[in-house]
């Protein structure tokens, strides 16, 4: 579930965004079977299920339900184009069904993440989804019939009927704007069939991750380790550089024996997505995959250009991270993630202590922000510790219209969970914004948004930590974090995001696509981006297989949105730190929004055009303020 972003347009569904913590959070988080902090009791710390079923027998009978009604929508097939009442009766009655099927999936998602052992939630999971695959097989006439009754007609029917307009009028746009890549009723209705066979890819490489790699043992820490990821994760960040390079020789190699298994399986997902693309008619497979935002190709460009412009800006941190950490022989991939700044006099945040931190860091947000993040505080949304079985990682899953947002954590009391929760709570408040400013189904909002209101939270909480620190120890500490930050989050997802623009190039245009081939494409993009041929970092060619643990290769093109957010949120943070409350309303009235609108006009409306330098520029000159201020801390030079 980690990253997974379940967000479509095809009317009348609407997924929210199952919205996760930044990349760098969801990559350096412990498993969740790792010993369970103590913490301070806090309302949120264990969320109630009972708010969308109050059991799993009612859960099951709503799923009867909802699979009973499902099999019914075809007859509404042919009824659009006879009146604007018809039409609303029809995309009224499909819509509803979508929004109990998608609470439906929403209890059995979260129920199964409680505890990934229990084979029976797991079951329910699986018929959530199957009930998702039947409504769209139900329902894949509807835009076709609707590109067949016309734009003038739909825009008359619009005018004529308030709650068609209301609720549809933005979907019925969209599919007519989609009318050059959509299929007869019979295509549609075959694509939609080959939703659960296009999800395998990603299904295999959790069953592999989760399950059955045997992770070898290793001494660290003066004690025999099953390097498994939440050792890794753990042990990574050690200050002894011989513990580094064992750890790290150790999970790669044992990654690198399934090379050619899940070689073979991403080039599965890659054909998916060309299939899928092809199947609409699109150039590319990011053709598709923009395309369904509306998003300008220029985006995408910019970012990749611009990141690569700002390199020299990662030269100089990671310069400053070889001379901090001591080295004095080559900087390795494993001198990534210890702090610049190990201190042990950093304090422990358990769940209430982040609940308060983060309400005061986010002040600047205003009343109406800060009285919605109270209200979650105060109910059971959150499932925040970390136990044997329990899914791995952090997100939140708010697609539940009629309920409340719920939160998945692993909180284990240190500054990397206390800024998750930020995060996490980020999307929660943008969703109920969201849901009480828009009908269902304009309250579907874009990653490329949501990603820019929870990162917005991680700037604002880093700035308040550092401005509140305790002692130069501490504020060395906060500031060395919001730099590992802004590498994770934008220079390690853009290059994420050149990997997979490679991996769908190389099969476009003809080529194989095997596990060796994958790693010889990402060792030249780490080697690219890390500056080997600069003299500033070198690449060990063991860590190459790395492209093999990331899940976001598996959710289509999403990462290159953790980098435009960012961008975006350092932008917007910085007018509402400096403006006030213009700057603040225009980001509000930019989350109220929703999916109202398409989320690089809401963008531009909020005042930043992301298909410029600028956004990106702010975020670089972001990173060199830091390192100015570490540099400033210290007295002295560190280039």
């Amino acid at each position: 579930m980690n990253g997974i972003s379940a967000r479509g347009r095809t009317l009348p569904l609407v997924v929210r965004p199952l919205v996760a913590a930044t990349a760098m959070a969801m990559l350096l988080m412990p498993a969740a079977n790792a010993a369970t902090p103590a913490n301070a009791e806090s309302p949120s710390v264990n969320w109630d299920l009972g708010d969308l079923y109050p059991s799993v027998d009612a859960w099951s009978a709503a799923l009867a339900k909802a699979r009973a009604s499902g099999d019914k929508l075809e007859q509404w097939k042919g009824t659009l184009g006879k009146d604007a009442a018809s039409m609303y009766a029809a995309m009224a009655a499909i819509s509803d069904l979508r929004r109990e099927a998608t609470r439906i999936f929403v209890y059995a998602s979260l129920q199964g993440d409680e505890d990934l052992k229990v084979q029976p939630a797991q079951e329910r999971r699986q018929q959530a989804q199957a009930l998702q695959t039947l409504l769209d097989e139900k329902t894949a006439w509807l835009a076709p019939e609707v590109i067949a009754i016309g734009a003038a007609k739909v825009d008359s029917f619009l005018a004529q009927n308030a709650d068609l307009k209301r609720r549809f009028d933005f979907s019925l746009h969209d599919i007519l704007r989609n009318t050059p890549h959509t299929l007869s009723p019979e295509g549609e209705g075959v694509l939609a069939s080959a939703g659960d066979l296009l999800s395998q890819p990603d299904n295999i490489y959790q069953q592999l991750n989760g399950s059955d790699i045997p992770w070898p043992t290793v001494d660290v820490d003066g004690k025999k380790v099953r390097m498994d990821q939440s050792a890794y994760t753990k042990y990574r960040t050690s200050d002894s550089r011989a513990e580094r390079k064992a750890v790290f020789d150790a999970f790669w190699a044992a990654w690198k024996g399934y090379q050619s298994t899940l070689g073979a399986n991403m080039a599965t997902q890659v054909m998916g997505d060309i299939f899928t693309s092809k199947s609409r008619k699109f150039d590319t497979a990011l053709d598709a995959a923009t395309f369904a935002d509306n998003m300008p190709s220029d985006v995408y460009k910019t970012l990749v250009a611009q990141t690569n412009a700002a390199l020299p800006t990662l030269y100089r941190y990671l310069r400053m991270r070889k001379k901090l950490l001591g080295i004095t022989d080559d900087l390795q991939y494993y001198d990534n993630y210890p702090s610049l700044f190990p201190s042990k006099s950093i304090p422990k945040f358990d769940v209430a202590d982040s609940e308060r931190i983060t309400l005061a860091a986010l002040a600047p947000m205003g009343d109406e922000y800060l009285g919605l993040l109270k209200k979650g505080f105060a109910g059971k949304w959150m499932n925040a510790l970390p136990h044997a079985g329990k899914a791995s990682g952090a997100y939140m899953n708010g697609s539940a219209y009629d309920v409340h947002p719920y939160l998945l954590l692993n909180h284990n009391d240190n500054y990397d969970a206390l800024s998750t929760l930020a995060h996490e709570w980020g999307h929660a408040v943008h969703t109920l914004l969201a849901d009480k400013a828009q009908p269902y189904e304009k309250s579907n909002y874009s990653t490329f948004i949501a990603e820019s209101a929870s990162i917005g939270n991680e700037m604002l909480l880093n700035d308040y930590m550092v401005d509140h620190a305790k002692s130069k120890e501490e504020k060395l500490y906060y500031l060395g974090q919001g730099l590992e930050s802004i590498r994770t989050t934008f220079f390690r997802q853009t290059m994420f995001a050149e990997f997979q623009l490679q991996m769908h190039k190389e099969m476009e245009e003809g080529r194989p696509l095997s596990g060796q081939r994958l790693t010889d494409l990402y060792c030249t993009l780490l080697r690219h981006y890390y500056g080997e041929a600069e003299g500033v970092m070198k690449i060990d060619p063991t860590y190459c297989t790395e492209w093999e643990f990331i899940p976001h290769f598996y959710y289509g093109f999403y990462v290159y949105q953790y980098a435009t957010s960012m961008a975006g949120a350092a932008e917007f943070t910085d007018k509402i730190v400096k403006e006030g409350k213009p700057a603040r309303d225009r980001f509000l009235t930019m989350l109220k929004a929703g999916g109202s609108d398409y989320p690089y006009t809401l963008y531009k409306t909020a005042g930043l055009d992301m298909a410029t330098p600028a956004p990106y520029q702010a975020l670089v000159a972001r990173m060199n303020r830091i390192m100015d201020e570490i540099e400033a801390t210290m007295g002295k030079g560190t280039h």
